[in-house]
C-alpha cells in the first residue's frame, strides 16, 4: 500500500514539470507600440471670413488747408485661399484673400475759409483684398503665425453741406499689411482661427468731383490705415494626420 502514494507524488512531479514546461515555451509578446497623430497643416486650403474694423482717415483740402479726421468702422465678410506647406514645426504659407466691407465714418469741416466749411466729409471703404506670405509655428493642431504683404482698399469720399452730397470721389488705393493669427485645427481637414490686420496705405492726392448744382470740387490729401479684426473658417485639402512611432 505505501507503493501507491509514492506513485501518485510521483504523477504529480511530472504533471508538474509538463506545466512548466509548457508555459516557458510559450513565447513572450511585446505590446504594440504607441501611435501619435501629428497634425499637418500642408496642402491648399479655401475658407471664409468675418469680423469688423476701422479706418483712420484725415483730409486736407489742397489750397484750403485740413479739414479734420474720423475713424469709418463697421463689418465686413469675405473669403481666402491659399497653400502651406510644413517642415517639423515650421509652416509656411502663400494667401489671397478678398473682403466686401461697410466701414464708414465722418466728421464736421472748419467753417469759413474753404468751400467745404460748415458742412462734413465722409469716407467709406467697401472692398480690399490681401496678397501675403506666411510664416508659422505648430503645437500639433494650433498654430500661431505672421504675416505680411500687399493690400488693395476701395475708397469713397464724400463732401456733404446740409445734409446732401456736394462732392465725391472713388480711389482704388494700394498699400501695405502685416498681421498675425491663431488657428486651431479641430477636425481632420477644418480649422478656426482668429487674425488682427493692419493696413498701411500712402498719403495719396484725389480729385473731388462736383455733383451737378452742388459743389465746387478740388483736390484733396487723405492720409489713411486700417485695421481689422477677423474669424476665419478654413477647409484643408489633403492628408488631415501623419503617424509616428
Amino acid at each position: 500500500m505505501k507503493k501507491l502514494p509514492l506513485a501518485i507524488a510521483i504523477l504529480a512531479m511530472s504533471a508538474s514539470s509538463a506545466f512548466s514546461a509548457d508555459l516557458a515555451a510559450r513565447p513572450y509578446t511585446k505590446a504594440p507600440p504607441m501611435i501619435a497623430a501629428i497634425y499637418d497643416w500642408s496642402g491648399f486650403y479655401i475658407g471664409i471670413n468675418g469680423g469688423g474694423g476701422s479706418a483712420h482717415t484725415c483730409w486736407d483740402l489742397i489750397g484750403f488747408g485740413a479739414e479734420g479726421c474720423h475713424n469709418s468702422t463697421g463689418g465686413t465678410v469675405g473669403g481666402q485661399v491659399g497653400y502651406r506647406w510644413q517642415s517639423a514645426n515650421w509652416v509656411f504659407g502663400l494667401e489671397g484673400q478678398g473682403n466686401w466691407a461697410d466701414f464708414s465714418g465722418s466728421n464736421t469741416t472748419p467753417v469759413g475759409g474753404n468751400p467745404l466749411g460748415g458742412g462734413s466729409i465722409r469716407t467709406r471703404i467697401d472692398a480690399f483684398g490681401l496678397i501675403t506670405g506666411q510664416v508659422g509655428y505648430a503645437w500639433n493642431n494650433v498654430l500661431v503665425y505672421a504675416k505680411g504683404g500687399a493690400a488693395v482698399v476701395s475708397d469713397k469720399y464724400d463732401a456733404i453741406f446740409a445734409g446732401a452730397v456736394v462732392d465725391t470721389a472713388k480711389a482704388t488705393r494700394w498699400g501695405g499689411t502685416v498681421g498675425a493669427g491663431l488657428e486651431f485645427g479641430f477636425a481632420p481637414n477644418w480649422s478656426v482661427g482668429v487674425e488682427y490686420d493692419h493696413i498701411f496705405l500712402d498719403s495719396h492726392d484725389t480729385a473731388l468731383t462736383a455733383v451737378p448744382g452742388g459743389g465746387a470740387g478740388g483736390t484733396i490729401h487723405v492720409r489713411q490705415d486700417v485695421d481689422m479684426g477677423l474669424v476665419r473658417l478654413n477647409y484643408r485639402f489633403g492628408g488631415p494626420v501623419i503617424a509616428k512611432y
